[in-house]
């Protein structure tokens, strides 16, 4: 039986180009629950967040100072990767969810 765990999956800055977030673990289902995209910018930004190379948002805007919050139900396979961008290092994104073994 599999045992399900509760997980923040990555947190930190985004690069401006393209760069893995996340790669899921071998023997591992994940369930991304929640993704949280925050600007400390006084200027706005935008983010683009990829899953397997399709994008999931796409040069999204954000408001400078602000938070965007996306709450979802995407399942991640063993060796899939999160990946993404944003225009400035000051957008931050934090990513949850599910941990399946």
């Amino acid at each position: 039986m599999a045992v399900n765990t509760p997980t923040a999956f990555a947190r930190g800055a985004f690069a401006t180009s393209n760069a893995t977030l996340y790669t899921v673990p071998a023997s591992t289902t994940m369930i991304i629950t929640n993704i949280v995209i925050a600007n400390t910018a006084a200027t706005a930004g935008t983010f683009t967040i990829t899953l397997d190379g399709v994008d999931l948002f796409k040069t999204v805007a954000i408001a400078a100072n602000s938070t965007v919050v996306m709450d979802m139900k995407q399942v991640m396979t063993t060796t899939k990767v999160l990946a993404g961008f944003a225009s400035a290092v000051t957008v931050n994104y934090h990513i949850s969810g599910v941990a399946s073994v």
